[in-house]
């Protein structure tokens, strides 16, 4: 009984804390260190005074707590349902002894605050925030925001993370649905009146540079220019030399007639 009472094994999954007579006593027994081997930890056979000594067991292991469901507004007044949790470690067994006690009562007090902190960063972000790469930055502040909270319980946060985000059903969902798709549609309608308002001045840029290099090139023979526009003028009040032809009109004028003068050649 006396060699029970003063030997105990630590295992690997645990941290050891003597309290001796209500008072923690200095100094931890397989202690979290960062980057440790597997094998080379305190762990193994530790020794206290019998009927005087007891053992606190503190995990070693990632631990994690979920938040209560919380109702959030964003800024784009869409009300969403989050579930979050967290995942820490305990890395001061001696500093969660004298202000928690437990690891159950560490969850509890960083509980709320992962909730405070989640409302405040999705306020200030909108629903669309959630589904784009813009999310894990926003993980990493409620993180910084939860860590300064959780040292002073001898903890520190591993990871935060949201497992949903959802719009409440009924009504609610589908206005917001009604009002998605709305802003989807102007912003539909404000880019398609941008391309048109594009492809008029591009049409119209170019009319004028085919305009400019037509009356460039008929200003160097203005009778050529003439007789060109008349010909095509023939085609279209005539059609006699075209497959479809566009016009057939019977026209009676005189010989002496202006629009007839093509037909007399040149003097």
């Amino acid at each position: 009984m006396l060699l029970f009472s003063t030997v105990a094994i630590v295992p690997e999954t645990k941290q050891a804390l003597i309290v001796r007579l209500g008072r923690p006593v200095p100094g931890v027994y397989n202690a979290y260190k960062p980057n440790e081997d597997y094998g080379r930890t305190g762990a193994g056979l530790i020794f206290r005074i019998p009927f005087v000594d007891t053992i606190e067991w503190v995990d070693k292991r990632v631990l994690d707590f979920d938040m209560d469901r919380q109702s959030v507004l964003s800024t784009d007044q869409l009300r969403l349902e989050v579930d979050a949790y967290a995942r820490y470690r305990i890395v001061d067994p001696l500093r969660m002894f004298t202000t928690a006690r437990t690891e159950r009562r560490v969850s509890e007090a960083l509980r709320p605050i992962l909730g405070s902190s989640l409302r405040n960063e999705l306020g200030r972000r909108t629903f669309a925030a959630l589904l784009s790469p813009e999310r894990g930055q926003l993980m990493d502040n409620i993180q910084v925001r939860l860590n300064r909270v959780a040292r002073q319980y001898g903890a520190e946060i591993v990871d935060v993370r949201i497992k949903r985000a959802d719009l409440p059903d009924g009504t609610p969902l589908t206005s917001a649905f009604e009002r998605m798709r709305g802003a989807r549609q102007q912003e539909a309608l404000t880019l398609r009146a941008q391309g048109m308002r594009e492809a008029q001045v591009t049409r119209a840029d170019a009319d004028a540079d085919a305009a400019r290099v037509y009356a460039d090139a008929f200003n160097k023979d203005p009778a050529f220019y003439d007789f060109y526009r008349a010909m095509q003028s023939y085609r279209t009040t005539f059609g006699t030399d075209d497959a479809n032809p566009r016009g057939s009109s019977n026209v009676i004028l005189s010989p002496d007639n202006e629009y007839l003068k093509q037909f007399k050649g040149q003097n």
